[in-house]
């Protein structure tokens, strides 16, 4: 058995027993890695600087000074900042960005003795759900379909981090969630993907999207491996005003195999229109199989769920409209020097900087912010945003969880819906409510659909 078909946990195990190194872990999964760059996982592999973490955790463990994740390699979404290594979210605008300090989020996983193999890729900005918005190129998915040839998406917008988790290049990788883009991509790929409650992990050196929506998270093969990474990255930071000031518990206590008495909820608005009867008759299945665990299932209603895609299309570009203000040629980044006055230069900059679907987004967050719109569109969707969070609120009075299908189809070939941006947005039609309301929310593999590719269904907590 290869050292790469380990999940995070086994490996972390064969680590304890002296077994396998750290080292040799590392260097498995950059022969992996070179192996299958056709798959355009990787934006930047940090190869040197890998091996020499992989040597010092080994020599750390030696010592019986061992953290939670010790000598485990990682591949980190090019979204987090990483001391001394480039972060360009996926963007020309920051294709030459140097981080000076170290986000949150990875620093959680250094100190607990993780390895860093690279920087994956994404949608510009992690705006997309296909990772094809990303300046690098898409992100291919290692799996195939039976029905064409074509290459297979790995979602978005952590599609990069989904494909190196599920061709097994890595033991785990970050994510970022803003309407699905952990979930939807571990849909598509077969793997776990879990977006923590918004505030659960810090904000902090993560490259802004939208503030109210952005949330890090952990794609892993398994869900106890999500939960160690959960555990090696959650808790309160100061330095992010939207952390929450409250006790990270023990994740892996969770562990008793016994759902007996759970309540399962089942929303009947998440029966949407045209959804293909295989993935219906598969979320029917997968409720059946909680209830022979003891789980008891019962209908529940979220009746503002229609709103919740439109909703999400006001507030998420909106935010990103004032984010990426900061994009202007002057104080990092790109700077594209044309024209004889300092507008001339800003426009440039952002005309060379920006790909076709942020320039639409900061377009339409622009115009419903704008004087006019504001209260019609932006004030208006705070309200509707309420509202779903207040049905969320009520189904849970009634219900512990709730059981959804993560996507509304399996993944979709590269280029097949690029060109039609209400057809990539309804990717997020199930995975958007759980965002705009801050829940926890993870997909979980469940299952191969009749074209040979991965289902997922979610849980809603």
């Amino acid at each position: 058995m290869t050292t790469l078909n380990f999940t995070l946990e086994e490996a972390l195990t064969k680590l304890k027993s002296g077994e396998v190194s750290s080292v040799e872990l590392t260097k498995d999964c950059l022969k992996a890695i070179e192996a299958q760059k056709d798959l355009n996982a990787f934006l930047e592999v940090t190869e040197e600087h890998a091996l020499g973490q992989a040597q010092a955790s080994d020599e750390k463990r030696s010592k019986g000074d061992a953290g939670l994740l010790e000598g485990i390699p990682l591949a980190i979404k090019d979204l987090f900042c990483t001391k001394g290594f480039r972060t360009t979210a996926g963007s020309h605008m920051l294709e030459n960005f140097v981080a000076p300090y170290e986000s949150t989020v990875t620093q959680g996983l250094w100190d607990a003795g993780a390895v860093m193999l690279g920087k994956t890729n994404m949608d510009e900005f992690a705006m997309g759900s296909s990772n094809e918005t990303s300046y690098f190129g898409p992100a291919k998915s290692p799996w195939k379909s039976k029905e064409h040839s074509q290459d297979i998406t790995a979602g978005g917008s952590s599609g990069g981090s989904s494909s190196a988790v599920a061709a097994r290049l890595c033991f785990g990788a970050t994510g970022s969630d803003t309407g699905g883009s952990i979930r939807q991509p571990a849909a598509f790929t077969g793997i776990v993907g879990l977006k923590p409650t918004y505030g659960r992990c810090s904000r902090w050196g993560m490259v802004s999207f939208a503030s109210s929506l952005d949330q890090a998270g952990p794609l892993t093969r398994s869900v106890r491996d999500s939960a160690l990474m959960l555990q090696a990255t959650a808790g309160y930071d100061p330095k992010d005003s939207t952390s929450a000031k409250v006790e990270t518990p023990d994740f892996m206590s969770a562990f008793t195999g016994d759902i007996r008495g759970l309540r399962v909820g089942i929303p009947k608005e998440y029966r949407v229109d045209n959804m293909p009867q295989e993935i219906d008759a598969h979320w029917v299945k997968c409720a059946d199989y909680l209830k022979a665990a003891g789980a008891e299932v019962v209908e529940v209603s979220l009746p503002h769920t229609s709103y919740a895609l439109p909703t999400y299309y006001i507030i998420a570009p909106a935010e990103a409209s004032s984010n990426l203000a900061r994009y202007d040629g002057v104080r990092y980044g790109l700077r594209v020097e044309e024209g004889d006055s300092l507008d001339d230069m800003y426009t440039a900059t952002r005309t060379a900087g920006f790909g076709d679907e942020v320039k639409q987004r900061i377009m339409i967050g622009t115009y419903v912010l704008s004087a006019g719109y504001y209260d019609a569109f932006f004030v208006k969707a705070l309200k509707v945003r309420r509202l779903i969070r207040q049905d969320f609120d009520q189904a849970f009075e009634k219900v512990d969880v709730l059981l959804t299908p993560t996507a509304p189809s399996t993944a979709f070939a590269l280029g097949n819906k690029d060109k039609d941006p209400i057809a990539m947005y309804l990717n997020d039609v199930f995975t958007v409510p759980a965002s705009l309301a801050g829940m926890p929310a993870i997909s979980l593999p469940s299952g191969i659909a009749q074209d040979g590719l991965p289902l997922g269904m979610q849980l809603i907590g």
